[in-house]
């Protein structure tokens, strides 16, 4: 063989040899979401922040529409042709894909510690034993309120409960602001503005929720109807024809700045920012008495998780463990100002409101909704059943007591604690 044959035939193996690699270290990996609306971040923050430490993995985001993810999403997988990463709503049907083997056991991800207990909650098998998605952000819920209107009134941010209510008063009497801007109509802002915002304060977090979940408590124990009677007070502060106003009219009364006080969820920042011409601050849930300890739902909303059918599983957990790090949670957080790294690592926030919110986490202790794991799983749904019930306690049609016993009643009905 000549001498340039023989280089030929090297060079040929070389050149054939460093593609082969090539080909095994490059994957695309397509991710699964419901979350349409994040199309930008992803394509213009976190795949390029990713891409340029991870060059052989390419990243493709590639959501459904909201109201049509789960569907779409169990038709692929049952057909095998589902993406690489799948995006986990929280508890049950996340739940349900894990244990129908759609998603993998990710408990020993590198980057999993980065979570505590509460974090993974909603990704966790009952027992706590196997996680099967990787936190990826919470909402936190509280008080967003008009500085102007504040300033203006001389009212300072509330802390206690009779603070919160005389603050309340204060504005009444003024009569230049509706005080509280939420309504009943849509059922569902009653108990997740209302009673899951101030219950934790009452049923002490993680303590009650556990406990309720044992069938150690009951909804109509003190600490759970507490919060109901705290509710019924709400009443006259939330302006003429409230029974009748939506969550789209009490987001506009106060972001057109007729209302001081929103009962909120931090997902209203982003959209708030664009649309109020006043500033804004935050106050968490009121405790009972000065010096209690606070509670806060920290509610966990959104996670990513490996489709376990993958053919780029390796890629793929390398992805993972980079969602699962402070990188992520900076540029995730920042991009979606309200929506909050589950991370144990501190995020600083750019946006101030997001702060505020985000703050709490270091003197309030962390919950989740309480009727979230577990509790709503039969029939009658404990959730939407809480809907109606907080609803209700508002508008006068029920007592707390008999709101408490309704509830209580329905729950006994199909649930039987774990012995």
């Amino acid at each position: 063989m000549t001498r340039q044959a023989l280089t030929a035939l090297l060079l040929g193996t070389t050149i054939f040899g460093s593609a082969g690699m090539a080909v095994a270290q490059d994957a695309t990996l397509t991710i699964e979401s419901w979350r349409n609306d994040d199309l930008t971040i992803w394509q213009e923050k976190l795949i390029p922040a990713f891409e340029a430490k991870n060059p052989g993995i390419k990243v493709v985001f590639a959501p459904s529409a909201p109201t049509e993810y789960n569907a779409a999403l169990n038709a692929k997988l049952d057909a095998g042709s589902a993406g690489d990463l799948i995006t986990c709503r929280p508890f049950d049907t996340s739940l349900e894909l894990y244990k129908k083997g759609h998603l993998a056991d990710l408990t020993s991800l590198p980057g999993m510690e980065n979570f505590t207990d509460v974090a993974k909650s909603a990704w966790q098998t009952d027992d706590g034993k196997a996680a099967f998605c990787v936190p990826m952000a919470s909402v936190i819920h509280g008080f967003i309120y008009n500085k102007e209107a504040f300033d203006k009134l001389g009212i300072a941010v509330p802390t206690t409960e009779a603070e919160f209510f005389a603050a309340l008063d204060k504005i009444k009497a003024d009569g230049t602001y509706v005080p509280m801007a939420m309504g009943t109509k849509d059922l569902w802002e009653a108990a997740t503005m209302g009673y899951q915002n101030i219950g934790p304060n009452y049923w002490k977090g993680e303590e009650g929720r556990l406990a309720l979940i044992k069938g150690e408590q009951k909804l109509t124990d003190p600490q759970w109807v507490e919060p109901y009677a705290t509710l019924a007070k709400w009443k006259p502060y939330l302006g003429d024809g409230f029974e009748a106003q939506s969550y789209p009219d009490s987001q506009n009364l106060f972001t057109l700045g007729r209302a001081a006080i929103f009962p909120a969820g931090s997902w209203e920042i982003g959209v708030f920012n664009t649309q109020a011409q006043f500033k804004m601050g935050a106050f968490p849930p009121p405790v009972k008495n000065a010096g209690d300890t606070c509670y806060i739902s920290d509610h966990n909303d959104i996670a990513i998780g490996l489709n376990p059918k993958s053919k780029n599983a390796e890629a793929a957990k390398t992805f993972l463990s980079w969602v699962a790090s402070p990188e992520f949670a900076t540029i995730y957080a920042n991009a979606l100002p309200g929506f909050f790294s589950l991370s144990s690592q501190p995020v600083k926030m750019e946006d101030p409101l997001a702060q505020e919110f985000v703050s709490w986490r270091e003197k309030c202790k962390p919950t989740i909704r309480s009727t979230y794991q577990i509790l709503s799983r039969g029939t009658p749904n404990l959730e939407t059943e809480t809907w109606v019930e907080s609803a209700n306690v508002i508008n006068g049609t029920d007592t707390p007591e008999v709101a408490a016993k309704k509830l209580q009643d329905g729950l006994d009905s199909w649930y039987k604690p774990a012995k």
